[in-house]
């Protein structure tokens, strides 16, 4: 009962942060800024790191189910 939210929740976030690093990384290869007003390497860090613990997240509920 409890293995359908843990992995609905697993896939979304894994959905998410690999949406998240694909996106960062294309506007880092086209320089292009992640966030408007924000410095690049600040902006393209932490949406980095949100990416790379959405992804450990999502492994981490995909393994609890």
């Amino acid at each position: 009962m409890e293995s359908g939210p843990a992995i609905f929740a697993g896939l979304v976030f894994a959905l998410f942060g690999a949406g998240l690093l694909a996106w960062t990384t294309t506007r880092v290869r086209h320089g292009r800024p992640v966030a408007l007003g924000v410095s690049p390497v600040a902006s393209a860090t932490v949406a980095s790191v949100a990416a790379v613990i959405a992804l450990g997240v999502g492994a981490w509920c995909l393994t609890q189910a």
